[in-house]
């Protein structure tokens, strides 16, 4: 539904919403409002729900690694739809296929750690290509790759590179943060590097919300400069500040539905459930989509 004549104050309701629930402070404010003038420019509430659900498996890697069939199966009967691959339990592409068909899934895309050299890169592409993925995702770096501008820069030589073999397999590329990415070095931060140094035709992002938040960085503001680069996202709750403990989503104070909403304005097209370090994970990704399906 095209809801781009409503009134502006719609959208400054929402603006509002997402200061209260604890987004970001009051020094974040303007960054908050060209966000959501750059998702929007009329003013509009884009509050359409989301027609999906993705899980990041990363979440349930224990009870995968005690019963590949039966949390697939459990996974699909909380109501995820979309599946983003975090290892394959030493299971064959066509394994999984099956597996995901017979419980109605698909999988866009999977974290892949950076390979020892680019000579790995092909290898990774050829093992998406056979999962049916069409985004590999790099999902974190170790400290060699970061704390200095040099390092950082090693990082973003690795990163072109691995975009530029992605996108002659026929597959889309990316770098998903933590909150290390954005710590100052050197009058810049990491995560500007990754995004200014880079080439943004070939190098998407998908942007950990939480981690963002955490770090005291507005996601949407973030998608404001990067129209259409931020493809995907990772969806966790955050307790208040200045805590920001991990939570299931809808148990923390982070207003998706603002988030969500906008964001697909601005490019997103796929958001994960994600935990860490769930106490009970079944029980975790079910609270968090019963909380998604009101966004």
């Amino acid at each position: 539904m095209d809801v781009s004549n409503q009134p502006a104050a719609h959208s400054r309701r929402a603006l509002l919403q997402l200061l209260a629930a604890g987004v970001a402070g009051s020094a974040l404010a303007p960054s908050l409002v060209r966000a959501a003038q750059a998702a929007d420019p009329s003013g509009g509430d884009r509050s359409r729900r989301i027609d999906r659900i993705g899980l990041q498996l990363y979440t349930v890697r224990s009870a995968l690694a005690k019963d590949l069939e039966g949390t697939i199966a459990a996974v699909a009967a909380a109501g995820i739809t979309e599946l983003e691959f975090a290892g394959y339990f030493n299971k064959p592409a066509v394994w999984w296929r099956d597996l995901m068909q017979r419980h109605g899934l698909t999988a866009p895309s999977t974290h892949e750690p950076l390979p020892a050299t680019d000579d790995g890169w092909p290898a990774i592409f050829d093992r998406a290509t056979a999962m049916g993925h069409r985004i590999v995702i790099v999902p974190f770096v170790g400290t060699e790759y970061r704390g200095s501008r040099s390092n950082w820069m090693k990082l973003v030589a690795r990163l072109n590179t691995g975009a530029r073999l992605a996108k002659a397999a026929g597959l889309q590329f990316a770098y998903h943060n933590h909150d290390f990415e954005f710590a100052p070095v050197d009058g810049t931060t990491g995560y500007d590097l990754i995004t200014g140094e880079t080439d943004p035709a070939m190098m998407l992002l998908e942007l950990d919300l939480y981690w963002t938040i955490k770090a005291g960085h507005d996601p949407l503001a973030i998608m404001a400069r990067q129209p259409g680069r931020v493809v995907c996202c990772h969806v966790k709750d955050a307790s208040p500040a200045p805590e920001r403990a991990m939570r299931d989503v809808g148990a923390g104070t982070i207003d998706f539905k603002t988030i969500l909403a906008k964001g697909r304005g601005l490019g997103l097209t796929h958001w994960f459930i994600e935990h860490d370090q769930p106490v009970d994970a079944l029980a975790s990704i079910r609270a968090s989509a019963a909380a998604m399906r009101a966004y």
